[in-house]
């Protein structure tokens, strides 16, 4: 199987660097494109990639085709594309708020796959979201399956809505980990600590509750009263979050994310 990667920022190289680390990938499949001159000449440095200088050649010989630039960039890119595909191919769409019907209307291509994968991807921690059409057999959707996680992994959803939902859960998640990492580094500087030791604290804390609740079946309400004991500092640090609704305000932001999520794939659709 041969893979072109169209567009080498921080999602593209993520990818093809997972991709060729993988056992899914020989040497010298993994093909990439991206339109900044710079950029290809910095990655043609790197012996595990074939970069083109143009789209063409690349596209003719490609069986999958991962799609990751500005979802702004996309209709002027598919214009391009159109020529040089066949129905054979399968495109990959990594880009949020650009719809499969979208992709299907400007390419013809039948065969596409949208998904949403997340920063954590960078560390092989990332997971990917990810729904295919019709067109797309089986086979080819555990080949691509295979694919999306050589960054982490992959999770099959039923249909197109639940990839903007997974864009207010998992996509933008990590913003939402980070936004409450700065607030308990903040607090944790304002007591005294130093910045190592407030880095040191926070991060490992976040590392070992998720270590425990990954490695167990009790939910998040579980192990928070195993450390909240009556009348200790636990319960009160709970409660001022229950007393500032903080739960309710969380649950607003991931669907204020996945509500821009489907006004994004309005937007480019029309």
């Amino acid at each position: 199987m041969k893979v072109l990667m169209i567009g080498a920022g921080n999602m593209g190289l993520i990818f093809a660097e997972g991709m060729l680390s993988s056992p899914h990938i020989k040497k010298k499949h993994l093909f990439v494109y991206d339109k900044n001159d710079a950029l290809r000449a910095q990655l043609k440095k790197d012996e595990r990639f074939m970069v083109f200088d143009t789209l063409e050649p690349a596209l003719q010989i490609a069986h999958v085709i991962f799609i990751a630039v500005k979802p702004h960039h996309s209709e002027s890119l598919f214009s391009d594309m159109r020529p040089h595909l066949n129905d054979q191919q399968i495109i990959v769409s990594l880009m949020a708020g650009v719809t499969l019907r979208s992709i299907i209307e400007i390419t013809g291509i039948t065969k596409v796959v949208r998904a949403m994968p997340n920063l954590p991807a960078k560390v092989s921690k990332g997971v990917t979201a990810f729904t295919e059409t019709a067109a797309v057999s089986k086979i080819e959707q555990m080949a691509i399956r295979n694919l999306l996680d050589s960054t982490g992994i992959a999770i099959h959803v039923e249909n197109e809505t639940f990839i903007n939902k997974s864009t207010g859960i998992s996509g933008s998640g990590p913003a939402y980990v980070f936004y409450f990492m700065q607030s308990m580094m903040e607090a944790s500087l304002k007591m005294g600590f130093s910045k190592i030791d407030s880095k040191i604290l926070v991060s490992n804390t976040f590392e070992g509750a998720v270590e425990l609740f990954k490695n167990s079946d009790m939910a998040p309400s579980g192990w928070i009263d195993k450390v909240a004991s009556k009348g200790g500092t636990t319960e009160a640090a709970i409660e001022s979050m229950q007393d500032n609704n903080v739960s309710t305000l969380i649950k607003n932001a991931a669907y204020a994310a996945f509500e821009r999520a489907v006004e994004l794939g309005l937007e480019n659709a029309s």
